[in-house]
């Protein structure tokens, strides 16, 4: 008998996953905790770290844990997530290994003018060297950022 093999198709997730998201890469030179701190106490924000969310992935027969920081707005269906790139000297996204930083939000509409903010108010965070929007189009490894 013929052995069949099935392959599943990940397609309509991922672009289920990224319907309506806005993804912001960020280079900066402070450690992930640092870097939430300051986005909590200097924009007003409630960033903590989602261990449920985390990315694992294996690599080269070693596994990366990439952390997962969440902040849901109030009184809104808007979802931020951060995404830390690096992780003992593996990135998450390999197409971005100058980012170390990936911001995704998600759930709600964001607007250009809510999205200009928030690059502005990054921009003003010590350490931040760059802030830049990245197209779905742009990211090879979609299914890596999908929890």
């Amino acid at each position: 008998m013929a052995s069949v093999k099935l392959e599943l198709d990940t397609q309509n997730i991922i672009d289920s996953f990224f319907d309506e998201t806005k993804l912001l890469g960020i280079v900066t030179t402070v450690k992930d905790y640092r870097f939430c701190w300051n986005l909590n106490n200097m924009l007003g924000l409630n960033f903590r770290i989602n261990h449920d969310i985390e990315i694992k992935l294996v690599r080269k027969k070693r596994t990366y844990f990439f952390s997962v920081y969440e902040y849901r707005e109030p009184h809104s269906a808007l979802c931020h997530y951060l995404y830390n790139n690096l992780y003992d000297g593996e990135y998450l996204l390999p197409e971005f290994k100058n980012l170390d930083f990936l911001w995704l939000m998600k759930n709600d509409t964001v607007t250009e003018d809510y999205l200009d903010q928030i690059k502005i108010m990054l921009r003003s965070i010590p350490g931040v060297q760059l802030v830049t929007e990245l197209t779905n189009e742009k990211i090879k490894n979609k299914e890596y950022l999908i929890f």
